[in-house]
């Protein structure tokens, strides 16, 4: 059967894709692509997920994901259509890819230039500077497997998964990301750089599976890019992608309840009441929510490896929004600000659940790039701290202001001088808005967290192995969060419903 004559078949095929961020718009555009009729449900009232936009007078805010790597997965979703992303979206490669300010007054920056990469490393150790390209030899040895060869494939069989176990273990999966760094950079600074990948995914570096590594070589292999115009202008062309293709949308339409009946969905139900019925189901949101709040169903096998009591869920994320009323032409479009403390201060988010006193920084300065972040002479700032999820006793109704202060006063005090003096249209957003506005499960914000025992196949299935309608891309699913991932999961139900 040719493709013509299956996309024949599946236009008896009805699909909803339930919630629009990157994972839910990649499905339903290629369901679509396979002739399924679908629909795409949001529960906001503009699609992107956690990728929305905030607009305070003249001021716009990425709310989601700042960093553009794979850009092939997107280029991948135009071509389905026989069409061009670059005609409507440019991706704009950032020099450097990260400024990483130490609590030493030193920086580091991490550029696309391996030449220059380790020349700011001798900075800090010759002997590291020459032991990079062993640390870059077995990030991409990781990736060649763990990438290549796993990301886009379905891990819904146990044996499929041992057959991969030598592989894995000859790449030294059972150490951590730290662990593995830690085998070829000694200095302390410089271990803690090179070991923040797994951060921007939700991950421990000290608990996280060296799979994650591979994060390493996937920028070396595609780069570092900014979308301009911000992740929003992407997910306005890409809804505009699937206007085009005859994809329906939904929006403002919560999902209450779906219901199970002999091993398939028979419908869902919304907030409003409305029903929906369909061949097929995808939730694009955090499985541990569907399962727990949404699925109405007897059946009470389990849906991952470990039962939810053992279940790592990853940090929450206390995000704040600022403007100033000048520039800060020294501050990189990617800086990443770390406390004296590492390890410990991780230990106190991931494990003791509490907030410490000191902190790291994630910093986005879009306007270092792309102008229309700000009105002219002034600067946006996205600056994303993690703290414990609401597994933690943290009460962010006055958490919240407190640690807002403190940011604010260490910037002042460091990188951003006279910030105090400069602020302007400020909020923020804590872990109990990411339960609140995107149903994340304890307010996590990568669902749960990419230890060994919680990825491929001990992670959330891409198909439920109980329910033969009932799919999953989304971050808490295999291969796991980041938009490589979610974009990665969308190839992985697509290939199921092939």
């Amino acid at each position: 059967m040719n493709l013509s004559e299956k996309k024949q078949i599946n236009k008896k095929l009805r699909s909803i894709v339930i919630g629009g961020g990157f994972g839910g718009i990649a499905t339903a555009l290629r369901l679509r692509a396979l002739g399924h009729q679908v629909t795409l449900i949001e529960r906001l009232g503009s699609l992107g997920g956690r990728a929305q936009v905030f607009k305070k007078n003249g001021f716009k805010h990425d709310a989601g994901p700042t960093v553009i790597t794979a850009p092939f997965l997107f280029d991948e979703l135009f071509e389905l259509f026989n069409e061009k992303r670059e005609e409507y979206i440019k991706f704009k490669p950032l020099e450097p890819w990260y400024r990483f300010h130490f609590h030493d007054g030193q920086t580091f920056d991490y550029s696309e230039s391996i030449k220059k990469t380790e020349n700011e490393m001798k900075r800090f150790s010759i002997d590291d500077a020459n032991n990079y390209h062993k640390l870059l030899e077995a990030s991409k040895a990781i990736f060649d497997v763990g990438f290549t060869k796993l990301s886009d494939k379905p891990f819904s069989s146990f044996f499929y998964m041992m057959r991969q176990v030598p592989a894995l273990i000859k790449l030294k999966s059972y150490l951590t990301v730290s662990q593995l760094v830690n085998k070829y950079i000694k200095n302390p600074n410089l271990s803690a750089a090179f070991s923040i990948h797994p951060l921007l995914v939700g991950g421990n570096p000290f608990s996280t599976t060296s799979i994650y590594a591979l994060i390493h070589f996937l920028e070396r292999n595609w780069g570092v890019y900014f979308s301009m115009g911000g992740t929003g202008k992407l997910v306005e062309e890409l809804t505009k992608l699937l206007e085009r293709t005859g994809v329906e949308i939904q929006y403002n339409t919560d999902i209450k309840n779906a219901f199970e009946i002999n091993g398939k969905i028979e419908k869902i139900e919304c907030m409003n009441g409305n029903t929906f019925h369909a061949d097929n189901f995808v939730f694009n949101g955090d499985p541990p929510t569907f399962y727990n709040e949404i699925l109405k169903s007897k059946i009470k096998k389990r849906k991952k490896f470990l039962p939810e009591r053992f279940t790592s869920y990853s940090f929450g994320m206390f995000v704040l929004f600022f403007g100033t009323k000048k520039q800060y032409l020294n501050i990189a479009h990617h800086s990443i600000w770390l406390s004296k403390r590492f390890k410990g201060l991780l230990t106190d988010i991931f494990d003791n659940k509490i907030l410490s006193e000191d902190f790291s920084l994630y910093i986005h300065r879009p306007t270092a790039t792309d102008k229309s972040f700000a009105p002219k002479g002034c600067d946006s700032f996205y600056v994303l701290c993690p703290v414990p999820n609401l597994q933690g006793n943290v009460n962010w109704e006055i958490e919240g202001e407190n640690l807002k202060d403190r940011i604010v006063e260490a910037l002042d005090n460091t990188i951003l001088p006279d910030l105090k003096n400069y602020i302007c249209e400020d909020f923020f957003m804590t872990p109990v808005d990411f339960k609140n506005n995107y149903r994340s499960t304890h307010g996590a914000g990568f669902s749960i967290a990419p230890n060994f025992s919680q990825s491929a196949w001990f992670r959330y299935h891409n198909k439920d192995p109980h329910i033969k309608n009932l799919f999953f891309a989304a971050a808490g699913a295999h291969p796991g969060a980041g938009i490589p991932g979610v974009l990665s999961s969308a190839k992985v139900v697509e290939s199921l419903l092939k």
